[in-house]
C-alpha cells in the first residue's frame, strides 16, 4: 500500500485545484474538475460501480458488497480542492526518505525548523513529503483522496476481506465552506460515513466549531477635509469603533482547545465606505449564540449613534457535529476498533475548524473525521508522513471489515 498511496498522492498534488472565495459559480474554480475527471477514470479502472461526476463536480462510486447478509452502507469522503490561502499551482513535491530529524530546508525562508515544529522528532526514520517552499503541498485533502482509493483497491485485490457496500465521494470547494452545498445525500444513499480530512496519525474527531460569518457594511459621508466640520462621517473610524467594542483577548491567537474566538478576516475601507469580514467560532451552542448577540448589540448601539449607517449580515456556516454523532455510538466504536486493529493510538480531539462531515451530519449522513497524516496545512510548510498515510488506509479497510461482522 505504501507504493500505491504515494504514487497516487504525488500525481494528485500536481493538479492545481485551488478554490476561490466569493465566487457564485460551483465549483468556484473549473480546474477542480481536472482532478474530478482523473478520479472518475481511476474509479472505473479499478472496476468500481456507479461511477459518476455530476454537474457540480462531485465524484461518487460504489464498491459492492462481497457478503450475503445486509449490513449498513459505510462511506468515505475527501475533498479535491486546496486552500486559496496559499498557491497550489505548480506544486513540486519533495520526498525526504529516512528522515534524520534535522531542519527541512525549503525555498523562500519557508524551511521547516525543528525548533518551531518539535513534532518532527516523531518522524525520524520515516518518509516525509513537502513542497519546495513556493506552494502549499495539497495534502489537505489530496492525501485523503489517495488513502480512500488505495484502501478500496486493497479490498478489491483481497476479496477474502468481508465488507458490505462501500460508497466513496470526492467533493469540491470544501476549503471555501461550500463543499456540501449541492451534495445529494439521499441519492448517495449511505447510512454513515467518515471524512478523511484530519491531521497527524491517531487523530479522530467528532466535535467541531459552530461557525458564523459576520459581514458589516458601513456607509460614510465624504466631504473635503478642509470644510468638513460637523459634516463628514468617516466610515473607517466607525469600523474601528466596532472592533474596539468586541471583547478583547478572544482572538484565534488567544484561544486553544475548546475556547472560541472572534476573528477579523478582512477590513477594507475609505471615508465613504468600509467593509468588515469577521468569523465567529465556538464549540458551545449557547456561547455561540451569545457571541452573535454581542455583535448585534454593538451594531444596534452604533446605528443609534450614527443614524443607521451600518448594515449587519450574519450567516451561519456550519454547526458542531457532536450534536448528531453523540447519538451514533456504533460509528465511534467502529472507528476506535479499526484504529486499534491498525496499532494506532486514538487521539480524540475537537476540530478547531469545520469539515464536510460537519455539514453532512446535519444533512442526514453522520460523518466524523479520520486523520490523513499531515501537518501545517494551508501554507508552504505543509508536510505529510507516508507511513501515517498507510495507517489511514488500514483504518479504512478495518472499518469496512468490522462493519461486515
Amino acid at each position: 500500500m505504501k507504493e500505491k498511496v504515494l504514487e497516487r498522492f504525488l500525481k494528485y498534488v500536481k493538479v492545481d485545484t485551488e478554490a476561490e472565495y466569493g465566487v457564485l459559480q460551483y465549483p468556484s474554480t473549473k480546474k477542480q474538475l481536472d482532478l474530478a475527471k482523473i478520479l472518475v477514470d481511476e474509479c472505473k479502472s479499478l472496476g468500481l460501480s456507479n461511477v459518476e461526476s455530476d454537474e457540480f463536480g462531485y465524484v461518487t462510486a460504489l464498491l459492492p458488497s462481497n457478503i450475503e447478509k445486509k449490513v449498513p452502507t459505510v462511506s468515505f469522503i475527501a475533498h479535491m480542492d486546496t486552500s486559496p490561502d496559499f498557491s497550489g499551482k505548480d506544486v513540486n513535491p519533495i520526498i525526504h526518505e529516512n528522515y534524520d530529524g534535522a531542519d527541512i530546508i525549503l525555498k523562500n525562508d519557508n524551511s521547516i525548523l525543528t525548533k518551531e515544529f518539535p513534532f518532527l522528532k516523531n518522524y525520524i526514520g520515516q518518509t516525509l513529503i513537502t513542497a519546495d517552499g513556493t506552494t502549499l503541498l495539497g495534502a489537505d485533502d489530496k492525501a485523503g483522496v489517495a488513502e480512500i482509493l488505495t484502501a478500496v483497491e486493497y479490498l478489491i485485490n483481497n476479496p477474502s476481506i468481508p465488507h458490505g457496500d462501500v460508497k466513496i465521494a470526492f467533493t469540491p470547494d470544501e476549503e471555501v465552506g461550500r463543499g456540501t452545498d449541492f451534495f445529494n445525500v439521499k441519492k448517495f444513499d449511505a447510512d454513515f460515513g467518515y471524512t478523511l480530512d484530519g491531521g497527524e496519525i491517531g487523530e479522530f474527531e467528532y466535535e467541531n466549531f459552530n461557525a458564523a460569518r459576520i459581514l458589516i457594511n458601513i456607509t460614510g459621508k465624504s466631504i473635503h477635509p478642509g470644510s468638513s466640520k460637523n459634516l463628514m462621517v468617516n466610515s473607517v473610524l466607525i469600523g474601528n469603533e466596532i472592533l474596539n467594542k468586541i471583547p478583547p483577548n478572544q482572538t484565534p491567537r488567544d484561544s486553544e482547545g475548546y475556547e472560541g474566538f472572534y476573528h477579523v478576516v478582512n477590513f477594507n475601507g475609505t471615508v465613504a465606505e468600509t467593509k468588515i469580514n469577521i468569523i465567529i467560532r465556538d464549540f458551545d451552542k449557547n456561547n455561540f449564540a451569545e457571541r452573535k448577540q454581542i455583535i448585534e448589540n454593538i451594531i444596534n448601539d452604533l446605528n443609534l449613534k450614527y443614524e443607521n449607517r451600518i448594515e449587519l449580515i450574519i450567516k451561519d456556516e456550519y454547526f458542531n457535529m457532536f450534536e448528531i454523532i453523540e447519538k451514533e455510538e456504533r460509528i465511534i466504536s467502529l472507528a476506535k476498533k479499526a484504529y486499534e486493529e491498525a496499532s494506532v493510538k486514538v487521539n480524540i480531539l475537537p476540530v478547531r475548524g469545520g469539515t464536510d462531515g460537519a455539514r453532512l451530519s446535519f444533512m442526514g449522513l453522520p460523518c466524523p473525521n479520520i486523520f490523513t497524516g499531515g501537518h501545517n496545512f494551508h501554507g508552504p510548510q505543509e508536510l505529510i508522513c507516508v507511513e501515517s498515510m498507510v495507517k489511514a488506509c488500514e483504518v479504512v479497510i478495518n472499518i469496512c471489515k468490522f462493519n461486515a461482522e
